[in-house]
């Protein structure tokens, strides 16, 4: 079951990070389909957020067809998301560790390699690649 947490800092609202962080785990195939949400209520107590930013949440990955709400049984995942396998991932992370690496030993701060990869996203999405 996935486990929640909140960065109260980062500028997101807490149902976005929720939806987010499904998403994320149905990439990583840690959450695949039949698998049980947490319930509201055990959101709730863990994260000291409102019921309602739970529900709002579920209700837009009800509506993207990525879970389902079983009246009396709880909130299930209904299918995951296409895309790179957890190797894939991994491979593809390690990569991406080591450009860190290499971008740091060249003098580049965090908020360099942040933009230069924004810039690198956008321009690859012109493209038609991302």
């Amino acid at each position: 079951m996935i486990e929640f947490n909140l960065d109260r800092g980062s500028g997101v609202s807490t149902y976005l990070q929720l939806v987010h962080q499904v998403k994320q785990a149905l990439r990583l195939g840690t959450l695949r389909p039949g698998d049980q949400l947490p319930t509201a209520r055990e959101v709730v107590e863990s994260l000291a957020i409102n019921p309602n930013t739970v529900l709002k949440a579920y209700r837009e990955l009800e509506r993207e067809g990525l879970v389902e709400g079983r009246p009396g049984m709880g909130t299930f995942v209904r299918q995951g998301i296409t895309g790179a396998t957890l190797a894939e991932h991994t491979r593809l992370r390690r990569s991406l560790e080591a450009w860190v690496h290499d971008a740091r030993a060249a003098g580049l701060d965090q908020e360099d390699l942040r933009v230069l990869f924004t810039v690198v996203l956008a321009d690859a999405a012109k493209e038609g690649v991302a």
